[in-house]
């Protein structure tokens, strides 16, 4: 590959199509095995500056289409390594451009191609809906076929799914999917699918405490890791070390959460990919939160922040922000901690992402509910309720639900510091009333919280009682004491096998 790139190279004045054509398909493989440094290089004769639009002088249609692709992909990642900030509008421009050409030419899967690359755009950039949208419209296009191109549609629809806390919708995704890519001879394909497929268990599995997923999860991984390594894609491979750094820290297996995260930026850092070390070292500041480490958190999640502010990925700037704000919180620097939530939630809300807004505003209720005024809880929670009401993540939904009992209580204990207030009049009837309404109000919330856990559930109420936090003793209590009416949900509890994690 590398002496067919160096005649091409030893030749830049030969700018026709038969030339161009075989130099993208060069650089499309170095680009889909993460070499995007080698594959900026090998169109070095028709591309000079990330940034720039290509020379194109002399090209027919189906090579200056080829060309405007395969540069305008490259500016995306690399871009997105690099974090230059104009780089996915300025990716999308060109690609944008090619799919216009290739439709012209009737080559329908060459535009599903590009269509495919453009929604990556624009979910590097926050813009979920987009990317939704234009992905449904490569696999209506496609239809039923077998294509290259159906598979990677496939495959970023649940990646999207995921990202908007839509679990449910991406699993069923992964699973439709799942003989599809069985089928496909394409290593590093198949390795992003069971990679992404994996990060989704161990979301589920984490959320609703089911030893399964997790199982499933750690089997997708070595799956990936085993495509990757026969496809030669080092960068993927690092992706992979880091989520499985994660579900280690997550069950409480630090130290081998750290091997594994050290390996992970190790690789990041030796491919350039100074975005991909960012997400890493955020990674690594959730699990020194889950290990309590607050002020190792505090600094790594405040390099990961420094780094993406560079760069146009507002979704991870957003996690990133958050994830620092939870570290300042707990070393009790709660107006840094406040400014860094804003920053994360306003971030989120303008680059069209929702659920990573709406996770910043609970965080806010639930690390800073000392901190802030009744009002300020107030404002937190309508927000979070706005921008969280399309998620399927059951572990947000419970959080939320938390949240909501915080403001309550919250609201409850002015309610009574206050007595003359005209809100609370003084006088026996108007106290009991508002006691009443107030009473009536957490007893609804706490009904539709344990609602949504024993349906999440399928009515088990051990199950149910571990995703709400309580003993299963305790939530039988409160469901024949105060919410008889959810009995009817309970089911028996299914036996499941013994897990192969094994905890400590």
């Amino acid at each position: 590959m590398e002496l067919q790139t160096s005649i091409f190279r030893s030749q830049p004045d030969l700018q026709v199509a038969e030339n161009v054509i075989p130099l993208c398909e060069l650089a499309r493989g170095f680009e889909e095995a993460g070499e995007f440094e080698q594959a900026r290089e090998t169109l070095r004769p028709f591309w000079q500056k990330l940034g720039e639009r290509p020379d194109t002088t002399g090209l027919n249609d189906e090579a200056k289409a080829e060309l405007l692709l395969r540069t305008g992909t490259l500016t995306g990642w690399l871009g997105s390594t690099k974090q230059i900030s104009v780089a996915q509008e300025i990716a999308k421009d060109l690609i944008s451009e090619s799919a216009t050409i290739f439709e012209t030419l009737g080559l329908t899967e060459k535009v599903a191609e590009a269509r495919v690359d453009i929604a990556i755009c624009y979910w590097r950039e926050g813009g979920l809906d987009e990317a939704r949208v234009t992905l449904r419209h490569v696999l209506d296009s496609l239809a039923d076929s077998h294509s290259e191109q159906r598979l990677r549609a496939l495959l970023n629809s649940a990646i999207i799914e995921k990202v908007s806390t839509r679990d449910l919708e991406a699993l069923r995704i992964y699973r439709e999917a799942a003989p599809l890519f069985d089928l496909s001879s394409n290593h590093a394909l198949k390795g992003k699918f069971h990679n992404s497929h994996a990060t989704l268990l161990k979301s589920l599995g984490l959320s609703e405490n089911r030893e399964d997923y997790l199982d499933m999860a750690l089997v997708e991984f070595a799956a990936a890791s085993f495509h990757f390594e026969h496809a030669g894609h080092h960068r993927f491979q690092a992706r992979v070390e880091n989520n499985v750094g994660f579900l280690f820290a997550s069950i409480g297996r630090f130290r081998e959460a750290q091997d594994h995260l050290d390996s992970a930026r190790r690789l990041f850092v030796s491919l350039g990919d100074h975005g991909a070390a960012a997400w890493s070292d955020d990674t690594r500041a959730q699990a020194y939160l889950l290990e309590g480490k607050n002020e190792e958190a505090e600094r790594v999640a405040r390099n990961a922040v420094q780094t993406l502010k560079r760069g146009g990925e507002q979704t991870l700037l957003a996690e990133a922000l958050t994830s620092h704000a939870k570290s300042l919180a707990r070393l009790s620097q709660y107006q840094v901690a406040k400014t860094s939530l804003d920053q994360a939630l306003e971030i989120a809300q303008n680059a069209g992402d929702p659920d990573h807004g709406g996770i910043a505003a609970v965080t806010a209720i639930e690390e800073l509910g000392s901190f802030l005024s009744g009002d300020a809880l107030h404002e937190y929670y309508r927000k979070a309720e706005s921008l969280l009401s399309n998620s399927q993540n059951r572990a947000i939904k419970t959080r939320l639900g938390e949240c909501a009992r915080r403001v309550l209580a919250a609201e409850f204990a002015r309610a009574e510091q206050t007595p003359g207030d005209n809100a609370f009049k003084s006088d026996s009837s108007a106290s009991k009333q508002t006691e009443l309404s107030l009473e009536a109000e957490v007893l609804r919330y706490e009904g539709n919280l344990i609602r949504r856990a024993l349906e999440s559930c399928g009515g088990s109420v051990t199950r149910a009682a571990r995703l709400l936090g309580v003993t299963h003793q305790g939530l039988a209590f409160i469901l024949n004491g105060r919410h008889s009416d959810l009995l009817s949900i309970r089911t028996p509890v299914k036996r499941r096998r013994r897990s192969i994690i094994r905890y400590h």
